[in-house]
């Protein structure tokens, strides 16, 4: 038990010594000399650190506008028997572990004897999706390592076949098979790709939009989405204003001026921060991971995070945000009034950058400017049903995590689990 410890909240859990690790292995693979294989393994795990405090910075610009947005409704409490995820972690601790490591070697196998090569690197969402799936399967009835087996074959069933499924999407965007998607956002790219490329113009580019000469400035992604948050903030403030609501942000004190503004500061830093670990890791792993696909798995091809898109469209992504933003919140409040769903939903604003950015990178790619417009816009009707159909799914164990983190991958693959596990309930 202390090794499998070792292994899942040090090795897997930790995404710089994870990442480190797998440079470690390819470079040695490689025969590189030892200075080399030292300086290859330390900057791989320093762009992992510097792209996650990149996404750090980023989250936090945002959190307050997340939290006001979603205090605009009242949500339905969840029912009184609902454990909630930091119980649940701690009761389900060792089985997720064990789920998380049998679904990465699953994957690895898969990789190593048939054609479908991906090989699933995100290190977080190593341990974020069978988190989700053994949750599942204890909402469903099935308790113990029961639900810690279901919870490793559906998390092994994801390595395998949504990374591999978009490839061919990732490939328009990159140009090659460096690598391809490990994250959550696979659903948002493949429905958003799709109509993008149907209904899009592949001729005119997000990033070939020509500013006017008084405002070049805009075309720095970090002073465009600097702008943007703030006028987020106001937006949102004039909104509480016109309803009449008591919702008040949580401004640390500082007066709202200077909240605003600084908060539109730090979600710019936070994406110069992301760009630069971004390239930093990817100048780095690149090489290493050559070491696995020549020696251990023929043809690898790594999944990665989806803030290594970003450098290849980053009006995309702000574009591809603000669409999604507006959009989620729209649908939010259409479906609320319809009573839709079991329970309430709040937008996923977080999401809305990550996940919807990355849909928007891929529609540029296949159906230009309005593709990444129209897959934004997909992405944040998808990201409200989503949610909305999988509450019921986690609502005995990790609905309070989900409302914060899903809306994507997380809740089509609960919906599926769900359904399929629902006759043995």
């Amino acid at each position: 038990m202390a090794v499998l410890n070792f292994l899942t909240n040090d090795i897997f859990g930790v995404a710089s010594i994870f990442m480190g690790l797998i440079a470690l292995v390819g470079l040695v693979l490689l025969k590189k000399p030892f200075s080399d294989v030292v300086a290859g393994v330390f900057k791989t795990a320093l762009g992992v650190i510097i792209l996650q405090q990149g996404v750090g910075v980023l989250v936090s610009s945002m959190l307050p506008l997340a939290i006001s947005v979603g205090e605009l409704q009242q949500a339905t409490p969840f029912p009184a028997d609902m454990i909630g995820a930091e119980t649940f972690m701690s009761d389900y601790g060792t089985q997720i572990g064990v789920a998380m490591l049998a679904g990465f070697g699953i994957n690895l196998l898969v990789a190593r004897f048939t054609r479908f090569k991906a090989v699933f690197l995100t290190g977080h969402m190593l341990y974020w999706f069978p988190f989700v799936f053994t949750a599942v399967a204890v909402s469903a009835g099935f308790t113990g390592w029961t639900a810690g087996l279901i919870g490793g074959l559906f998390a092994a069933i994801y390595y395998v076949v949504a990374p591999n499924l978009v490839r061919p999407y990732v490939r328009d965007v990159i140009g090659d098979d460096s690598f391809t998607l490990g994250h959550p956002s696979v659903s948002f790219v493949l429905v958003g790709g799709f109509l993008a490329k149907r209904f899009g113009n592949k001729e005119k580019s997000t990033e070939d939009i020509n500013f006017p000469t008084s405002v070049k400035f805009l075309k720095e992604v970090a002073i465009t989405g600097s702008i943007i948050v703030m006028l987020s903030y106001i937006v949102l403030l004039i909104l509480f204003t016109v309803t009449g609501s008591d919702v008040v942000i949580d401004t640390g004190g500082r007066s709202l001026f200077q909240f605003i503004f600084t908060s539109g500061l730090m979600f710019g830093a936070g994406l110069t921060i992301l760009m630069l670990g971004v390239r930093m890791l990817i100048a780095e792993i690149t090489t290493a991971f050559t070491g696995i696909q020549e020696k251990l798995i023929p043809k690898a091809i790594p999944a990665y995070d989806c803030p290594l898109l970003f450098p290849y469209a980053p009006n995309a992504v702000i574009l591809g945000f603000l669409v999604s933003t507006v959009t989620s919140v729209v649908v939010i409040f259409i479906t609320a009034g319809l009573g839709i769903f079991q329970y309430v939903v709040v937008p996923v604003v977080i999401a809305c950058f990550f996940e919807c950015g990355t849909a928007a990178v891929v529609g540029n790619a296949r159906g230009g400017r309005r593709g990444a417009v129209i897959a934004a816009a997909a992405g944040g009707i998808m990201m409200v049903f989503l949610m909305g159909f999988s509450l019921p799914f986690v609502d005995r164990t990790i609905a309070d995590w989900m409302i914060a983190n899903a809306g994507q991958d997380f809740s089509l693959w609960a919906i599926i689990q769900g359904l399929i596990l629902s006759p043995f309930n």
